[in-house]
């Protein structure tokens, strides 16, 4: 379809751009005339005739927020038999629990540049493969030292996934859809690895845990590539039949056209952003309240608890903790399912406020039970209905966590950012959470050693400081499109 409308500024800039060093192709495009692509063609026209949708799009990456939380829930099933098996303590454990975080820290900084120079898609593609390789080496390990790689393979491509999927979604969703769609959660890969890992070997878990990225790289060739990225890469032709497949081959794409050849023509009449000139207010406040919200998204702890939760629920008095680390990633499940719904709903900033708080009252029950605890004998009724009240606590706190911080930092982070910035300060954004993650998930064994309750305590403190954070500094993003989003930031 021929762009109509405002063709001023749609040229301008375009002699500083570089090129993409891979870009994976526009299948969906009228007139492909080679004989290499005839086969694909013939596909595509059945397609076509019914168009690509969005969620089709969006049900074809959420393959990589599964993978990412296949990674996090694997050890908690596995850490008892991988212990075992190969001698480790639980330092060297912790270790192992951990080390995805430092892969994935690379994987941040590297996201922002992979997916500007080969785009949002040619990003999963590169992101996968560590990944495969990553489980393979898990499922082979006879040591700590295949372990220890096949992990970091692992943290790495889920560093680079965890900024490309909420990015090309945001970048591909109409504004009334976007919350919803960018809310693909996690938890519906945890829920497997915890599901799984109650009934297979850790050494077969790991071989399940390949196949999402195996499905994901073959099914990107059959969606297209954001349109945003597209128009910022100069690519007219292609930016305009990518947003006409994804909002259908019969809807008036004009004003969205026009719209978003504005935002990057005035961001590529700029020169390369460098850190210094990220103190600017239309560039400092976006950084700061995305850096801000993925930082006490970690903090509060979530990551220590879910990688070592059966540990903690046998704790609390279970003597099968793996079952109930299960039920827990089934409330996950349903909790970010009601999240979906209500985000273009009631909105981002009242969610993160009625979750943040949420996560407060629940930390507070749970340490203030595991600290009264040890005044009692275990068999005692005192000690018994502490014990429910904790674990009533634990399922409070993941169901608040569910309605608002597990998602929308991500969506809020994706959507903020100006154009212009988002590699390099989505790059910064997403290092940060993986840095903090880290240092949770490094701590949290050694910290519910040293105190079950004090360390919930610090997780209460945290989440009562994020409760004023969205209250001062987020703002609501329900309903507006990304260059309005952007646009209030200057």
């Amino acid at each position: 379809m021929s762009f109509r409308g405002e063709e001023s500024g749609s040229e301008d800039g375009r002699g500083d751009l570089r090129k993409p060093f891979l870009h994976t192709g526009s299948w969906y495009r009228m007139g492909m005339g080679s004989r290499q692509s005839s086969l694909m063609a013939s596909s595509a026209s059945v397609i076509r005739d019914s168009s690509i949708s969005v969620v089709l799009c969006t049900l074809i990456v959420a393959l990589g927020p599964i993978q990412f939380g296949f990674t996090g829930g694997y050890s908690s099933p596995t850490q008892d038999d991988i212990i075992a098996d190969l001698g480790l303590t639980l330092s060297e454990f912790s270790i192992f629990g951990s080390l995805s975080n430092v892969g994935a820290m690379v994987g941040a900084i590297a996201s922002g540049q992979i997916a500007e120079y080969i785009g949002r898609k040619g990003s999963l593609m590169i992101a996968s493969i560590p990944n495969i390789i990553g489980w393979l080496a898990i499922s082979f390990a006879k040591d700590s030292s295949f372990l220890y790689m096949g992990r970091l393979l692992e943290g790495f491509g889920v560093g680079v996934i965890s900024y490309t999927v909420p990015v090309y979604i945001a970048e591909i969703s109409p504004q009334n859809l976007r919350g919803a769609l960018g809310s693909l959660s996690v938890t519906i890969g945890i829920l497997l690895a915890y599901l799984l890992g109650m009934f297979v070997h850790w050494r077969l878990l790991a071989v399940i845990g390949i196949l999402p990225c195996t499905i994901l790289i073959p099914a990107l060739f059959f969606i297209p590539e954001s349109p945003r990225w597209l128009a910022k890469m100069g690519m007219m032709e292609d930016f305009e039949a990518s947003l006409q497949v994804l909002r259908g081959f019969d809807a008036d794409i004009t004003v969205e056209v026009n719209e978003i050849k504005r935002s990057v023509a005035s961001s590529t009449r700029r020169t390369a952003i460098r850190f210094s000139q990220l103190k600017q207010k239309r560039y400092k406040l976006p950084l700061m309240i995305g850096i801000g919200l993925l930082v006490l998204q970690q903090l509060s702890g979530i990551n220590g608890i879910l990688f070592y939760a059966s540990n903690i629920f046998k704790a609390a008095g279970l003597t099968n903790g793996n079952l109930a680390t299960c039920g827990l990633g089934a409330i996950q499940v349903v909790a970010t399912g009601v999240t979906t719904w209500l985000l273009d709903r009631a909105g981002r900033r009242i969610l993160l406020i009625i979750s943040t708080i949420g996560m407060t009252l629940s930390l507070l029950l749970v340490s203030v039970a595991f600290f009264l605890e040890g005044a009692f004998s275990e068999e005692s009724h005192s000690y018994y209905v502490l014990s429910i009240l904790s674990l009533v606590g634990l399922v409070a706190y993941v169901i608040a966590f569910s309605l608002g911080v597990g998602a929308i930092p991500w969506i809020i982070m994706s959507e903020i950012l100006p154009v212009n910035i988002k590699s390099l300060a989505g790059s910064v954004a997403t290092l940060a959470n993986w840095l903090t993650s880290f240092v949770i998930t490094m701590t949290a064994n050694l910290l519910l050693n040293w105190s079950t309750g004090g360390t919930f305590t610090i997780y209460t403190v945290v989440s009562s400081l994020t409760v004023l954070f969205v209250i001062i500094w987020v703002p609501e993003t329900k309903g507006r499109t990304l260059e309005e989003i952007q646009w209030s930031f200057r």
